[in-house]
């Protein structure tokens, strides 16, 4: 990739990231799928080809090429809004004279219903660290913030002092967005959370760090590390549903909803700009409760 195509892609997310506030994670996905894009148009039209140059054909093509390459209609949605917000900027700073991605729409997902746990099986898991480790210990209390908050794992590994409120219980966080929302902590939570800060953090590090989660270097865990600490645990607990890293924040919103919880008050503790988005769990919610019925009632 030409300089100018990595000066122009970088002020792009830069713009992006300063209008819309999206994560890190977000804005390096875009960075991926625009330099695909790129290296397509160059194999398809020559070394000379530009980005600020594609017509609506371009963008056509190179998405039939991501079916034919048997890439996932998600990733190829992602990839299209991704080109969609760059032409967006691309013509309001008159980089480019037309949008070549205005007449595409976006193809429709199927709704994928997010993996959740049994109550029992989030039980093994918290259970499953030896907290006589400090590491294990750490991660005890990371297991039963995210339980207990319904946090985004990024959200977890970033989380700071000065966004806990012990006194009140409470975790502020800034989620997608830059949305600001409060999420009560819980007393399990709390008191490993106060454990763990007593008795292992000062074992990890003598670093000095506002970072709540550390690793001995005094760095924040980061979102794959901690996903690989999941995995280990739920070997250790024997669990062999599936996992994603959103999985306790999957079982925090169904389990929250089979105990009674209002969908609005969910939507709140998620961090759901829309409500839509939070309705998916009363599905979830649902086939849990018709499992149980066929599972337990005599004339099921």
């Amino acid at each position: 990739m030409s300089t100018k195509h990595a000066e122009i892609i970088a002020t792009f997310l830069d713009r992006l990231w300063l209008k819309q506030g999206v994560s890190p994670h977000t804005s390096a996905a875009y960075a991926t799928d625009l330099k695909k894009f790129l290296q397509f148009i160059l194999a398809h039209r020559g070394a000379h080809a530009e980005l600020l140059q594609v017509c609506s054909a371009d963008v056509e093509d190179y998405l039939l090429w991501r079916r034919q390459q048997g890439l996932s209609p998600r990733s190829t949605a992602r990839a299209l809004s991704a080109l969609k917000k760059f032409y967006t900027y691309a013509v309001q700073e008159r980089l480019c004279a037309a949008d070549p991605t205005a007449r595409l729409r976006q193809p429709k997902q199927p709704q994928a219903l997010p993996h959740s746990l049994a109550e029992s099986e989030v039980e093994a898991l918290l259970q499953a660290p030896d907290v006589s480790d400090p590491v294990q210990l750490r991660d005890r209390a990371m297991l039963e913030v995210l339980y207990a908050t319904g946090l985004r794992v990024t959200e977890l590994t970033q989380l700071t002092f000065s966004q806990i409120s012990l006194q009140q219980e409470l975790v502020r966080v800034v989620g997608k967005g830059n949305k600001e929302r409060l999420v009560p902590l819980g007393e399990t939570a709390l008191e490993w959370l106060q454990r763990y800060t007593k008795e292992a953090r000062v074992q990890l590090t003598k670093v000095p760090s506002d970072y709540v989660f550390v690793t001995r270097r005094g760095g924040a865990l980061t979102r794959q590390a901690f996903w690989h600490r999941i995995k280990f645990y739920a070997q250790q607990a024997d669990i062999r549903s599936h996992l994603s890293p959103h999985t306790l924040r999957h079982a925090f919103a169904t389990h929250l909803l089979n105990h009674g919880a209002d969908l609005r008050v969910l939507q709140m503790l998620l961090g759901h700009s829309d409500l839509s988005t939070t309705q998916i769990y009363t599905h979830v919610a649902r086939e849990r409760l018709q499992q149980l019925h066929a599972t337990h009632h005599p004339r099921a």
